[in-house]
């Protein structure tokens, strides 16, 4: 099953007006580094559809209360797997919602090539919103969230903005499908605004 390329645009778009749509119903994910603002900007997003469900993959990732093993800077087979299992389950959340004439914005920490083979996985309409802010913003909305997210990923005498740029290559490492968004200087409010206005581009089927 194909994906739609997405193309060049300029950086500068206007924004839409707040509004609620009703769209064919569809798989939405929204990826981005920590802190890059996913889950309130899903949230909202789903908030603008007539029938609109929100999926969180972090309780996801918390509905298992035994054994759980997340991930670090160190590869772990255990921990890789348990994050295969999270992103299923959620892919199974998004088309039983779709199915039922809901659209199903899924907020994830995905990243490279797992972004597209997840999309392809995908049997039902399907839509990508990566947002991308600056690494410093990212850096200074972590410091304000009191979070250690990133502490596993930096550097031996590194620091935090030097691991959110390591997550911010993996972004980039993600196949120019759906609308992206430089989130950095925008509300949660204007960037689902923005997402709204470029909805033509977050379609992927």
């Amino acid at each position: 099953m194909g994906l739609s390329r997405r193309k060049s645009d300029a950086a500068d778009r206007p924004r839409c007006k707040a509004r609620r749509v009703d769209h064919r119903p569809r798989a939405v994910l929204v990826v981005g580094a920590q802190a890059a603002g996913k889950s309130s900007v899903a949230r909202q997003l789903a908030a603008r559809f007539d029938r609109g469900a929100f999926i969180e993959g972090d309780l996801l990732w918390k509905m298992v209360v035994a054994g759980a093993v997340d991930m670090s800077g160190a590869p772990d087979a255990e921990a890789d797997r348990q994050l295969a299992l999270r992103y299923r389950h959620g892919a199974m959340l998004a088309e039983s919602f779709v199915a039922e004439g809901f659209t199903a914005v899924h907020a994830e920490n995905m990243f490279g090539s797992m972004v597209e083979q997840h999309l392809r996985s995908l049997r039902c309409p399907r839509a990508l919103v990566v947002l991308r802010p600056r690494p410093e913003v990212i850096e200074e909305r972590d410091r304000l969230r009191a979070t250690d997210s990133y502490r596993p990923w930096i550097p031996a005498g590194g620091s935090v903005l030097e691991a959110i740029r390591l997550f911010d290559s993996w972004i980039g490492d993600i196949a120019r499908l759906g609308v992206w968004i430089d989130s950095s200087d925008l509300t949660i409010e204007q960037t689902v605004d923005q997402i709204l206005g470029r909805w033509h581009e977050a379609i992927v089927d």
